[in-house]
């Protein structure tokens, strides 16, 4: 599900992961400025992986449905009797490799979301306690898509590229001249198909996911957006606050 969705960030303004998920509905979420040195970015972006793997494999022990990209993963795990975290990453780098004839360039970003996420996953589905009953089910779900959400936010602001999911889907809208909407419907409806008659998880919270995660996503983004760029261009500007005046910046 990524990220993963997640992002059209550095490719699109209304894409994914600009919100892995934040164009799940449809949304065009604010395109981060890619501020800060080059250390710190990678930190955000690790964070922010290891944060969305943690959601996911939430969402994954709710056993209330997960996004289509995490169905098509259940769905080959039951087929494969693999573990999801590994398959997780094996897809990612299959669809990676579409992106070659899409003439995609990955990011930093882009490979360490497909090695990172699908590990964290695999870690925390073994790790975290199958939920008593319907209430802790909720909460893990709910628990998961906002800190999907967060996850978001945090690696997407670094801006060092989108996941290999959201590439491919600007990928086939640059390529082929879909709208973004459309492609992203049409593969992630192929991947949901698939992964529903391969067994994986579809239920309720596979739709709450999809009316939510775009706004979600969308909240995110500005709020964890970086800012040091605004601040240094006001600063080259020979600006500065001001405390008295009723304008918040004034001449130095």
């Amino acid at each position: 599900m990524r990220l993963d969705a997640d992002v059209a960030l550095s490719l699109s303004p209304s894409s994914p992961r600009t919100s892995a998920a934040a164009s799940t509905a449809g949304a065009a979420a604010p395109v981060p400025a890619v501020t800060g040195r080059l250390p710190s970015r990678i930190l955000r972006l690790m964070v922010g992986l290891v944060l969305y793997g943690v959601a996911d494999a939430l969402m994954i022990r709710a056993a209330v449905g997960v996004d289509p990209w995490t169905v098509f993963a259940q769905g080959v795990t039951r087929l494969s009797g693999w573990n999801i975290g590994l398959l997780t990453n094996l897809i990612g780098l299959a669809v990676l490799l579409l992106w070659i004839p899409l003439r995609q360039r990955p990011g930093l970003g882009t490979v360490l979301n497909v090695f990172v996420v699908g590990t964290v996953i695999g870690l925390g589905v073994w790790l975290l306690p199958a939920p008593a009953g319907l209430v802790a089910q909720i909460a893990y779900f709910a628990g998961g898509m906002l800190l999907l959400a967060f996850a978001s936010g945090v690696y997407i602001g670094a801006g060092l590229g989108p996941g290999p999911r959201d590439g491919l889907m600007t990928g086939i809208h640059s390529r082929f001249g879909l709208p973004l909407w459309l492609a992203r419907t049409l593969v992630e409806g192929s991947v949901l198909l698939v992964g529903w008659l391969l067994g994986g998880d579809v239920g309720v919270g596979t739709l709450v996911f999809a009316a939510l995660i775009g706004p979600l996503c969308g909240l995110s983004l500005r709020l964890l957006r970086p800012r040091a760029r605004a601040r240094a261009s006001v600063r080259a500007g020979g600006l500065r606050p001001s405390r008295t005046s009723r304008r918040p910046w004034r001449r130095a």
